[in-house]
């Protein structure tokens, strides 16, 4: 396959407060300093990409000593929080802007969808705009005629196709953009989070559509979501960028456990104290498929196993499961008796039932309201997702803490 696109060193500087790169003075140094061969003067000045800090310095560096590699076919997840420097890098990539310092090499032709109606122009219909979008993109026009029916097909605009865009809505200016992106066969695609418009159906569909072109066409796309779920099932591989540096870079799951500061609980913990009746020895959090991680799609059941030791059977001794969200609410309990020289036991929490959130997990080994034999306190943390339940319509409205269990009766 072979590496499609390359940042070495890729930084970007903005001055704070004013539109451009600085004032006369500032201007009529660098330039002094570039006539004698010296170094920008400014470069080494400027505070760190932090919005939640007072800014110290009117230069700040939006990204600092950017490094990685794409490989062709590979779809690249690009996850941080607000303000990180994500979408600069996009738009550096994009070539929308360039690099202060560094350089990014990148091998054929780039499609990107950074901004709703990006290269769209309003007074134009649907279809004229997708021979203009087509052409920006570095299409002929007969090469975007063999394609045309294929776009409005899966836009699904095609009542409105010869109407004029300014009539659309943002979800149908996104469809339409992203329909015309990935059917006109760029090399490299670049998406921000402009797919969070789209309704649930359609962003299911244009993560399809992301796959295909990945795996059975060998093109590459980077792809920016703070739907984590997307990131999770789309992305072959995940860099996290922190006050605009990137600090983790690898496995998408690895790199979303260091996004949500899950990684130091993780999958193992031990308590051995030999000299008590009964003790745990490890707790994990697996999947079906046995592969130990702590975030999940709703429908995914998840396995707590949990390993103990018994030196001594207590009458009416039992393992007691508390599932608590971040708010400190207890969300259900789970408890089942030690009534044999059990080691291993599996609490399967069936999909579909919590709903979206964050979870912590506490075990007890206990005789109820009489002893306590061990305890393991906010011993695993694990997230749930929602992207394709009854709710997902309504955006980030809190239906509750799990999903029940009722029927209808009509």
């Amino acid at each position: 396959m072979g590496v499609i696109l390359k940042a070495e060193n890729v930084s970007k500087q903005y001055r704070l407060g004013l539109v451009g790169t600085g004032t006369l003075s500032h201007d009529l140094n660098r330039f002094w300093a570039r006539i004698r061969g010296k170094e920008d003067p400014y470069l080494k000045v400027g505070a760190v990409n932090d919005r939640a800090t007072k800014a110290e310095s009117e230069y700040v560096w939006a990204l600092k000593d950017i490094n990685f590699e794409v490989q062709q076919g590979e779809i690249l997840g690009i996850i941080g929080k607000n303000g990180a420097g994500k979408s600069t890098l996009l738009k550096l990539l994009s070539r929308v802007t360039g690099p202060t310092t560094g350089t990014i090499k990148t091998k054929g032709t780039i499609a990107s969808l950074l901004e709703v109606g990006t290269g769209f122009h309003p007074e134009l219909t649907g279809r004229e705009n997708v021979y203009l979008n087509g052409a920006i993109l570095g299409m002929r026009k007969a090469e975007i005629a063999t394609k045309l029916d294929e776009i409005i097909e899966f836009s699904g605009c095609e009542k409105y196709i010869d109407t004029p865009v300014k009539r659309y809505s943002s979800g149908m200016r996104v469809r339409l953009a992203f329909a015309v992106a990935a059917h006109l066969e760029p090399d490299i695609l670049v998406i921000d989070e402009v797919l969070a418009v789209g309704d649930a159906e359609f962003q299911k569909k244009a993560i399809g559509k992301m796959q295909d072109i990945s795996q059975g066409e060998g093109r590459t796309v980077l792809f920016v979501s703070h739907n984590m779920a997307a990131v999770k099932s789309l992305c072959t591989r995940a860099i996290l960028i922190e006050n605009g540096e990137i600090t983790y870079s690898g496995n998408v799951e690895k790199v979303l456990q260091k996004y949500y500061g899950f990684e130091k609980n993780q999958f193992l913990v031990e308590s051995f104290s030999s000299d008590k009746d009964i003790y745990f020895n490890s707790v994990t959090i697996n999947d079906n498929s046995n592969v130990s991680k702590s975030i999940y799609n709703y429908e995914e059941d998840i396995n707590l196993n949990i390993s103990i030791e018994i030196n001594k059977i207590q009458e009416n001794s039992a393992l007691f499961v508390l599932i608590m969200n971040d708010d400190g609410i207890r969300v259900f309990s789970a408890e089942t008796p030690l009534n044999e020289f059990k080691n291993n036991y599996i609490l399967k929490i069936n999909g579909g039932f919590l709903s979206k959130g964050n979870y912590k997990v506490d075990l007890y080994l206990h005789i109820p309201l009489i002893k306590r034999f061990d305890s393991l306190i906010d011993v695993l943390f694990f997230k749930v997702f929602d992207t394709s339940s009854e709710f997902t319509k309504h955006k980030d409205f809190n239906h509750g803490l799990v999903f029940g269990n009722y029927t209808w009766i009509k």
